[in-house]
Order: structure tokens, then C-alpha cells, then sequence
């Protein structure tokens, strides 16, 4: 009898040890005697006791962070620079023999390329062009792992830390370019109305009569904005008319 529940707790052990449940996400590299003869998965997987190992590999992409990195543009600009890393496994099997641990290599490499391409860009390049440099990071990236059975997704830059005496510059040199611009768009504006002065003068210079209303529209505003009395020389010429239209009815009178 104690040898039957010996054997009974034996074949659990086996059975236990040649079945193996893999997620959908997940696959499985099989090694046998020492030789891979390839991935299995998802679901029930069976192995040859202790002849068969496995080694199990996630399908789901990876979001890695990287490091901030000190690096120094083609200007001579010290900066740190950090950036996230999409990547996942397509190749279960390169992933487990070509490399030891491709979580840690990817890492690597996504580090040493940051601080490649932007120590050749100058500054300005570095933080207007971010997506040319993005997209040149991920072509690079992937390359590099693709004999690892990596497929690099997207690389992005996160931040990029300036020098303090580096920021006062670039916030002078922003604030003077807002003043050139408000006086650009003032010099405009009075070049515009000196245009339109010009045309109005044009205008009044035409017609006499023009220049007499506008004078007495200005009498008329002047006197609803003021109270007190103001006193302004009306030229003579303004009453020249009245005076013809007066001397001319006194002739019509005495005809």
C-alpha cells in the first residue's frame, strides 16, 4: 500500500512537471537535451521529463525608460536628456539564443544611441526638431536589435534638461524677439494709417467743402465731450459760401 501512494505521488510529479499552461501573450522556447527545437504556446504544452526545458517569453510590448543621459551637443552645450522606448519581442527563439537578456541589452543600446545622435545636432536642432531626431533614434534602435528578435516600435524624447545660465539666455533672447515683433507690427500699424492720412488729405484737398465738415464735426465732438467753453479761430474762408449765397439773394432782391 505505501508503495502505490508512493508511485501515485511519483506520476503526479511527472504529470505535474510535463504540462505547462501558457497566456496568449505568452510563448515558450523549448530546449531539448540542450537544442532548441522551437517556441510553442498559447495554451497546454506538453514536455518530455527532464529532457525538455522551457523557457518562457512574453509577446506584449514593453515600455522602457531611459536613463537621463549627460551629453554634450555639436555646439558645446551641456545637457541631460531622457526618452521612453516601445519595443517587443517577434522572435521568441533569436530573443533567448542570440542574447543573454534583452530587457538589459535593448536598455543599453537605446542609451548609448541617445547620447550618439544628439551629441551630433546642435541645441536649437535638438529641441525643434525632435521628431526627425525621434524617428532616426527608433530606425537605429531597431536595426541594432533586430537579430535579437526585437522590433522597436517607437522611441520618444522626453525632456531635455537645460543649464540654468543656459535657460536666462534663451528666455532674454525669447522676450527680445516678442518686443521686435510688437515693434514691427506698431510701425505697420502707423505706416498704414500714415497711408490713409495720405488719402484722406488727397480726398480734402479736392474738395474744400470736405475740409469745412470735418472742421465742423470736430466743433460738434469737442463740444459734446467738453462742458467748459472752447474757444477755436474759424477762418474766414470757412463762411465764403454762406456770404455768396447771401450777396447773391440780396441781388436777385433788388432786381
Amino acid at each position: 500500500m505505501p508503495y502505490t501512494y508512493g508511485l501515485l505521488i511519483f506520476l503526479i510529479i511527472i504529470i505535474a512537471s510535463a504540462v505547462r499552461i501558457l497566456n496568449e501573450y505568452e510563448r515558450g522556447v523549448i530546449f531539448r537535451l540542450g537544442r532548441v527545437i522551437g517556441s510553442k504556446g498559447p495554451g497546454i504544452i506538453f514536455l518530455i521529463p527532464f529532457i525538455d526545458k522551457m523557457q518562457k517569453v512574453s509577446l506584449r510590448t514593453v515600455v522602457m525608460d531611459v536613463p537621463p543621459q549627460d551629453v554634450i551637443t555639436k555646439d558645446n552645450v551641456s545637457v541631460q536628456i531622457n526618452a521612453v522606448l516601445y519595443f517587443r519581442v517577434v522572435n521568441p527563439n533569436k530573443s533567448v539564443i542570440e542574447v543573454e537578456n534583452y530587457l538589459f541589452a535593448t536598455s543599453q543600446l537605446a542609451q548609448t544611441t541617445l547620447r550618439s545622435i544628439a551629441g551630433q545636432v546642435e541645441l536649437d536642432e535638438l529641441l525643434m526638431d525632435r521628431d526627425r531626431i525621434n524617428h532616426q533614434l527608433q530606425e537605429i534602435i531597431d536595426t541594432h536589435s533586430d537579430p535579437w528578435g526585437i522590433k522597436v516600435s517607437l522611441v520618444e524624447i522626453k525632456h531635455i534638461d537645460l543649464p540654468e545660465e543656459m535657460k536666462r539666455a534663451m528666455a532674454k533672447q525669447a522676450e527680445a524677439e516678442r518686443e521686435r515683433r510688437a515693434k514691427v507690427i506698431a510701425a505697420e500699424g502707423e505706416f498704414q494709417a500714415a497711408e490713409k492720412l495720405t488719402m484722406a488729405a488727397k480726398v480734402i484737398d479736392e474738395s474744400p467743402s470736405a475740409l469745412q465738415l470735418r472742421f465742423l464735426q470736430t466743433l460738434v465732438e469737442v463740444g459734446a465731450e467738453k462742458n467748459s467753453t472752447t474757444i477755436f479761430p474759424v477762418p474766414i474762408e470757412l463762411f465764403t459760401p454762406f456770404v455768396d449765397k447771401i450777396s447773391e439773394f440780396a441781388k436777385k432782391s433788388k432786381g
